[in-house]
């Protein structure tokens, strides 16, 4: 295990693969950690240099003092780049990791290549979906949402087929500090990329499994209007998290997409 001291948090991180191959960072949802990408990697870790890192107040990474800003994200995300001495790279981000993508892409648009914005948007939600959200959790703790959540990221087919790994994701979302998720809520309810979208100047591609329940395919196809020349991918049967269901799909994205855009 990797930990490093940045911006005056500790984050977890993972750098595998060797350091000549092109870079390839992922960047998770929110109420998750670096292993729901365990299966995707499996299947790029010859074709590039992987990073995954737990953001700030998820995983093994340090909560740090609530509430957070995109920036706080973004400069993270930045300052790990520097500081393993990867001078550009393609980011993956899925949810809200697709916004911190997209933050990174304004703020320090040198150090990215291309986006993958996985299950996404250049809005997510409302406020007063999320003021309702952390009101909640302040009241009965991340256990109170966690079954309307999962039913946001799994299809039915996937919930009701393999109920232990589904104990397992329970587990996951649960066992996030409460700190790292509230302020991570906030996050979303703060952040409107509609601009930076539009400025997006990189290869892009804008991937949303069918049955997303967070951010359904619709809200991903409006925010790739938006993106110069960005690609637009549905997966079916999958939901929010298309690296857990359908991650041989998802992969095999990537590759056409990094391929096809000359950044391997």
């Amino acid at each position: 295990m990797d930990f490093r001291a940045l911006n005056s948090v500790v984050l977890h991180v993972e750098d595998l693969g060797p350091e000549d191959r092109p870079a390839l960072v992922f960047v998770n949802s929110l109420g998750t950690d670096f292993r729901i990408w365990d299966d995707v990697v499996v299947r790029l870790i010859e074709r590039f240099r992987i990073v995954l890192y737990d953001k700030r107040g998820h995983g093994l990474s340090e909560e740090a003092e609530f509430p957070y800003s995109l920036d706080d994200h973004v400069d993270d995300l930045a300052a790990l780049l520097d500081d393993l001495e990867i001078g550009t790279a393609i980011i993956c981000g899925l949810s809200v990791g697709g916004l911190i993508a997209q933050g990174l892409a304004a703020a320090r648009p040198e150090l990215v290549a291309g986006l993958i914005l996985c299950d996404t948007a250049h809005k997510i939600g409302t406020a007063e979906m999320w003021d309702q959200r952390m009101a909640a959790i302040d009241e009965g703790g991340i256990e109170s949402i966690a079954d309307a959540v999962l039913e946001r990221w799994f299809t039915e087919e996937f919930r009701e087929s393999d109920p232990i790994a589904m104990q397992g994701w329970y587990n996951m979302l649960t066992r996030t500090p409460e700190v790292g998720y509230l302020g991570t809520c906030a996050v979303l309810r703060d952040s409107d990329l509609t601009e930076q979208a539009k400025a997006i100047a990189v290869p892009t591609l804008c991937v949303v499994g069918e049955e997303d329940g967070a951010t359904p395919p619709e809200l991903v196809r409006a925010m790739a209007d938006l993106i110069p020349g960005a690609g637009y991918e549905v997966i079916a049967g999958a939901g929010h998290l298309p690296c857990i269901e359908q991650p041989e799909v998802l992969a095999e994205l990537i590759l056409d997409f990094t391929e096809g855009k000359g950044l391997v």
